[in-house]
């Protein structure tokens, strides 16, 4: 494909980035908060399902970092979430203390919060269901993987660009010999 077909295929993916974006993605976020949560709290919980160990435990701060890398957040309005998700009515997850490091804490969902995690997927599932219907076997294949792709490529230049923002260690000087 020549250039002039390269930059244009990125102006066709922009055209349609708005109405995937904020469209189709609010629509399958709706699905996930399941009448219940904000979305913030839903990110929180499939963070901690797709990111934790197990799918269940997670450090507070790595779920902070990826909520910070979706959303314009403070750490302050990630605690009021965490706080919600702990406490009743939702009883979702529970905090405690990282034993080997008193100021940081682990974020594990209860039981409560596994089933609800497992209700948020079968949401999510029948609402893209209703997409999915309509497309053929080869639109299906062909989707799946180009969202993969660009899904890597995306990981793929966050790291290059984290590793130019990484400060160069300078070599120290050997002292010179005397002459």
């Amino acid at each position: 494909m020549d250039l002039s077909k390269r930059k244009q295929a990125s102006n066709d993916f922009l055209d349609l980035f708005f109405p995937i974006h904020y469209l189709v993605g609010m629509q399958i976020e709706d699905a996930l908060k399941c009448g219940v949560l904000t979305r913030q709290q839903s990110c929180i919980l499939w963070t901690i399902h797709t990111r934790g160990t197990d799918g269940r435990k997670m450090r507070r701060k790595e779920i902070a970092g990826a909520l910070a890398s979706w959303y314009e957040v403070t750490s302050s309005a990630i605690s009021k979430s965490l706080r919600a998700l702990s406490k009743a009515p939702l009883n979702l997850i529970t905090m405690t203390e990282d034993p080997e490091n008193g100021r940081e804490k682990f974020v594990t969902l209860t039981p409560r919060g596994v089933q609800f995690v497992e209700s948020m997927m079968r949401n999510g599932s029948a609402f893209l269901d209703t997409m999915v219907d309509r497309l053929s076997e080869d639109e299906i294949r062909s989707g799946v993987h180009f969202l993969a792709r660009v899904t890597e490529i995306h990981h793929e230049l966050a790291a290059e660009a984290a590793a130019r923002q990484k400060p160069k260690r300078r070599r120290s000087a050997k002292p010179k010999e005397p002459a």
